[in-house]
């Protein structure tokens, strides 16, 4: 494992050495020290590697991320694994507003709590989290799935599309066109592959579904004061 110490040598010369691997796998694990809440670190990674990063970050860490495994020893700030295609995502840790923002694939995993807008417009990632989310989480979220092993806040899946949310604690409130759904024995293994992957021993059996009620897919007058 090729250790890296980020004061010293800094974000840029950090990200491009990430980046090359993607044309030259020569160094498959790294080891990255003194992040100090720095922001971006490790994003736009596209090759199969593993970077463990031993502490908190700020924003955006892991962005972008294709093929490679991320593991932070810490926590993160807004934006964790935004847009990430494919790979893995771990944090230690609790995560900041919009975690997995816009992820098309992979697997993001919080071990902590996750804060606000957790899965916002999400279009295919799964997202794993060990703790609570915050409100407006799942917004417009289009496809993937959503497990909380906690407690959801307010507005859970607002104007939500085709994604599956999966809450084994209480939910604050309900988002406009979001309501519970029956958990059919495809969801139950589908949660128990997801739990698994995360590292994670909750019960499927123990979680609620939730999805769209697909009342605003089109716009109808009728409907005018739930947009």
């Amino acid at each position: 494992m090729l250790e890296f110490d980020l004061q010293e040598n800094g974000l840029r010369k950090l990200n491009s050495a990430l980046h090359d691997q993607k044309d030259s796998t020569n160094q498959t694990a790294w080891e990255v020290i003194n992040p100090k809440g720095s922001h971006a670190i490790a994003v736009g990674i596209d090759a199969p590697i593993e970077v463990n990063i031993k502490g908190s970050t700020g924003y955006y860490c892991g962005g972008m991320n294709k093929q490679a495994t991320i593991n932070v020893k810490g926590s993160v700030g807004p934006g964790v694994a935004e847009n990430m295609m494919s790979g893995k995502v771990i944090i230690e840790g609790d995560a900041s507003q919009y975690a997995g923002a816009t992820g098309h694939g992979g697997l993001l995993v919080i071990k902590g709590n996750a804060s606000s807008r957790c899965g916002i417009s999400m279009k295919g990632i799964n997202i794993v989290v060990h703790g609570n989310i915050g409100h407006m989480s799942a917004f417009m979220a289009q496809s993937g799935n959503l497990v909380v092993c906690g407690d959801a806040g307010d507005a859970l899946g607002d104007s939500l599309y085709e994604a599956k949310l999966f809450v084994r604690g209480s939910v604050k409130s309900l988002g406009a066109d979001c309501e519970k759904k029956e958990m059919r024995p495809e969801h139950i293994e589908l949660l128990r592959q997801l739990l698994s992957e995360a590292d994670c021993d909750a019960k499927p059996e123990e979680f609620t579904r939730y999805g769209s009620a697909r009342t605003l897919y089109n716009f109808d007058i009728d409907n005018s004061d739930a947009y």
